[in-house]
């Protein structure tokens, strides 16, 4: 039976091959969602090695921050935006968890990220979850998960009011469509643990200090972030 499966399974792949999220060819059968090629070729950093990288020096003087990374620059027309597009809005979180687990092996590799007791993602409001069907930052954070076995909590942290996509927006006015829409459902489980918030892509900054804000304001909690790409 399992000899079978195989058959129809080589078979199918065979006429109706997966391709790639970001180049578009066809994928050999131990590739997916992303050819080895593109995932090799993506624009990484450094910044899980550097403690002084420019996502911590962005924050500074904002939010206080244990360690902060992002594995990937992000850049308009790249291959990497392509992949985002597909992770946020084609049904595509396994991009999301493949991603995720290249930044766990990241942090792993630097040894700068040790001690951290839980993952938060930036979570979605109930309607844009509902319409999604997942959150694509919690896809990540389950590929950082997998990776590093720091255990991922959802729900501690939520979305208090849907809020507009913030693509066009300027920095003052992504700071006012977040501030203030986050709040916390179980301050206990976090109290004086160390935090790691993770999300998809850092611009501004404005939706991580928002969910920052409302973290560090419970007793002795210690926070990092890793975002896959930054901007």
């Amino acid at each position: 039976m399992k000899r079978l499966l195989k058959y129809i399974e080589d078979f199918w792949f065979l006429f109706f091959p997966h391709t790639c999220e970001a180049c578009g060819t066809a994928l050999y059968k131990n590739e997916g969602p992303i050819c080895f090629k593109c995932l090799y070729e993506l624009p990484r950093t450094d910044y899980c090695s550097d403690p002084e990288n420019p996502i911590v020096q962005l924050f500074t003087g904002r939010i206080k921050l244990e360690k902060a990374t992002a594995l990937f620059t992000f850049h308009k027309g790249s291959r990497f935006r392509k992949l985002l597009h597909s992770l946020k809005y084609k049904n595509k979180p396994e991009i999301g968890i493949l991603l995720g687990k290249e930044l766990g092996a990241a942090m792993l590799r630097s040894k700068n990220f040790i001690g951290i007791d839980y993952i938060i993602p930036v979570p979605l409001h109930a309607n844009r979850l509902k319409q999604r069907g997942y959150n694509q930052s919690e896809m990540i954070g389950q590929g950082i998960s997998a990776v590093t076995k720091i255990p991922l909590l959802i729900n501690t942290l939520i979305r208090n009011v849907e809020t507009v996509t913030q693509t066009k927006m300027t920095k003052e006015e992504r700071w006012k469509n977040v501030s203030g829409k986050f709040s916390i459902t179980d301050a206990e489980i976090i109290k004086n643990k160390h935090i790691l918030l993770v999300d998809d892509v850092l611009t501004t900054g404005s939706t991580i200090e928002a969910c920052g804000e409302v973290l560090l304001t419970v007793d002795g909690l210690k926070l990092s972030i890793a975002v896959l790409a930054k901007a």
